[in-house]
């Protein structure tokens, strides 16, 4: 049986960096903006700037978290 919580945690840390650093590679570096634009229509305020960059990271980690929870959560549900 999997650990929901430590799963969404984990999840939520993973996608809440990997948000970070592209709206960073986006600001700094010009890549991957079309890529912090679409994914910003769904999180409100990501964008490639700093802040931003924080906004999608929390944005990113709540989303993970809640979806890989629930994904484990079922899969505990079902494997009993």
């Amino acid at each position: 049986m999997l650990n929901a919580k430590a799963f969404g945690l984990a999840a939520g840390v993973t996608w809440a960096i990997g948000a970070l650093l592209l709206a960073l590679l986006a600001n700094f570096l010009g890549y991957g903006t079309d890529i912090v634009s679409l994914v910003g229509t769904v999180y409100i305020g990501y964008a490639p700037t700093i802040v931003g960059a924080i906004i999608g990271a929390i944005w990113g980690f709540i989303d993970a978290f809640i979806g890989c929870y629930i994904f484990v959560w079922l899969y505990n549900k079902f494997a009993e």
